[in-house]
């Protein structure tokens, strides 16, 4: 702990500073849809909200707000950075769910589908919601992994809490679930309301996004693909 105490000091500057010249160290990107947690430290989050706060507060004040006697903006500045960073953001900076595997020991290779699962993000082109749900439909082998049906939940959830764009985040759940499952075949469809467009420019309500990912089996055989999207839209 000492030594890691030394090495802050001896780097100095902000934490965010700190983190990015490690990222760029190693060459590394970090996107808005990047996560970054294997290079932040024991206690470099706190910091990071601490940081985040007094950079948030800054842009309360360029906003003309008087946090000083208005008592519902008081603690706004700290209340949004802990927000970004430990909720709306947490797959950039926390590291993915546990998830245990077991071996596909009955052999299992019918068509298996998990969803709607619900889907909350952040547009990172205006920083607006992004709120859906999600269909996941798997062709395992005997060699696949099985997992929880929580943990799909879970890694869906892991990569959309950062600032996504749709087309992005639906090809990150794919390779994820790929990596970790090793089935035949993935398919996946997404279908989310973008306030972005809710509350500005158009300002359309009425309009959702849909698109599909389709890996392996699910995109060279049509008959199980149609499959697929037959059984995902009895449960819309």
């Amino acid at each position: 702990m000492k030594k890691q105490k030394a090495t802050r000091e001896t780097a100095g500057g902000q934490v965010s500073e700190r983190i990015r010249r490690r990222l760029q160290k190693q060459g590394r990107r970090f996107h808005a849809n990047d996560n970054i947690a294997d290079v932040i430290e024991s206690g470099e989050v706190d910091e990071l909200i601490n940081e985040v706060a007094t950079r948030m507060q800054s842009v309360l004040e360029s906003l003309v707000i008087d946090t000083k006697s208005d008592h519902n903006t008081q603690d706004t500045a700290r209340r949004v950075a802990k927000m970004y960073v430990t909720e709306v953001f947490r797959g950039r900076y926390f590291a993915a769910p546990a998830v245990t595997e077991f071996p596909n020991a009955e052999r299992l290779n019918e068509l298996m589908i998990v969803g709607p699962v619900k889907v909350r993000s952040t547009c990172s082109h205006h920083f607006c919601p992004i709120m859906g749900r999600v269909w996941i439909g798997l062709m395992p082998n005997e060699h696949s992994n099985l997992i929880g049906l929580s943990k799909y939940v879970r890694l869906t959830d892991w990569i959309m809490t950062r600032p996504q764009i749709q087309e992005e985040a639906i090809t990150q759940i794919a390779e994820l679930l790929m990596t970790k499952v090793n089935p035949d075949g993935l398919a996946l469809v997404m279908e989310a309301d973008h306030y972005c467009m809710h509350w500005r420019g158009v300002k359309d309500d009425g309009s959702k996004m849909i698109n599909s990912v389709m890996r392996g089996s699910f995109l060279k055989d049509h008959t199980l693909r149609r499959e697929f999207l037959s059984l995902i839209k009895l449960k819309s």
